[in-house]
């Protein structure tokens, strides 16, 4: 079969290449997947460049996402076990964590759903508490991940402000129902959640990015607000002021969503169901914005780790189409 392997860390563009290698077997409680689509992450480009928090051993094949089709013909959602990632033709996948993919999503759509909305779950309900009436705000409003949250914060009766950076970005932030779009790029973040609030602020913050995003947060999160911290796509991570959370009575949370599969994999389960009624009732839908050829997974992932992209680039297998 096809794989993109990774020898050496770098770029993806530079150190991703497509080769032919065995078909994996699957061993004991694992099942053998033939992978329909594979949603490309920002953990995939820190996985090419050496830089995520799990360094497989090299060479190894990215992709952390993927819908995939199993031997009896049923279609599900999975993470492949790595160092054999989905960007390959076949992968393999621990039978118990794989859930079935939603009726109502494509291959692709499907492929995007499982940790863009999971962890958008987790951080907005069992973390954050967001309740319906309440101001979020969310960073990338309209990146994979910010999307995804702008979509949950939607469903669940909230007032959704997104930051976003661009006119093409704000376009596709307002298309998925942001009630207040900021341009980071024009805008006074500060100012516009205060003025779009009434002075108050964010009741909850979605941050996936870090660094500036995160000072911005800080000086316009409500009394009694959260601040849910998901990554660091901006490559810097701040050192928070404990002082001044203390002064404004704000929270500061941590969400590593991978955790739940050990600390309490039942939650996983339940929140797919969750998602799977959502999804049958239109409330949420992955921003594709491209359906990548197999064979262009390289430069993908490229534009991903440059953060170039809007929404999702989901790979499907050549002739799949776009």
């Amino acid at each position: 079969m096809q794989a993109w392997r990774v020898h050496r860390n770098g770029e993806p563009s530079e150190v991703m290449r497509l080769e032919e290698v065995d078909r994996p077997t699957p061993g004991e409680g694992q099942l053998l997947l033939k992978v329909r689509a594979a949603n490309i992450n920002f953990p995939d480009a820190l996985l090419c460049r050496g830089q995520y928090q799990v360094r497989p051993p090299l060479p190894f094949t990215p992709g952390v996402e993927v819908c995939g089709e199993t031997e009896d013909g049923r279609r599900v959602i999975a993470n492949p076990a790595l160092p054999n990632g989905g960007l390959a033709e076949y992968v393999v996948a621990d039978a118990a964590a794989v859930l079935p993919a939603p009726d109502a999503l494509d291959d692709a759509e499907a492929a995007a759903l499982h940790i863009g909305y999971q962890t958008g779950w987790f951080g907005l309900h069992r973390r954050a508490a967001l309740k319906e009436g309440e101001t979020l705000l969310v960073h990338a409003a309209a990146g994979g991940v910010g999307s995804a949250a702008v979509q949950l914060g939607k469903a669940a009766g909230a007032r959704v402000i997104g930051v976003v950076g661009g006119p093409e970005k704000a376009a596709a932030a307002r298309e998925l129902g942001c009630d207040v779009v900021i341009d980071r790029r024009t805008d006074d973040i500060v100012a516009a959640v205060k003025e779009a609030t009434g002075g108050r602020g964010a009741d909850v913050v979605y941050d996936p990015v870090g660094g500036d995003a995160y000072a911005k947060s800080a000086k316009c999160v409500a009394f009694e607000g959260r601040i849910v911290v998901v990554g660091f796509a901006s490559g810097d991570i701040p050192a928070p002021a404990l002082n001044h959370a203390l002064v404004k009575n704000y929270s500061i949370m941590g969400l590593h969503w991978g955790l739940y599969a050990t600390k309490d994999p039942g939650a996983i389960g339940r929140c797919h169901r969750t998602l799977t009624d959502y999804a049958a009732k239109g409330l949420i839908k992955p921003l594709i914005s491209d359906r990548v050829a197999f064979k262009d997974a390289a430069g993908a992932v490229q534009r991903v780790a440059d953060g170039t992209t809007t929404g999702r680039l989901v790979v499907v297998p050549d002739g799949a189409g776009r």
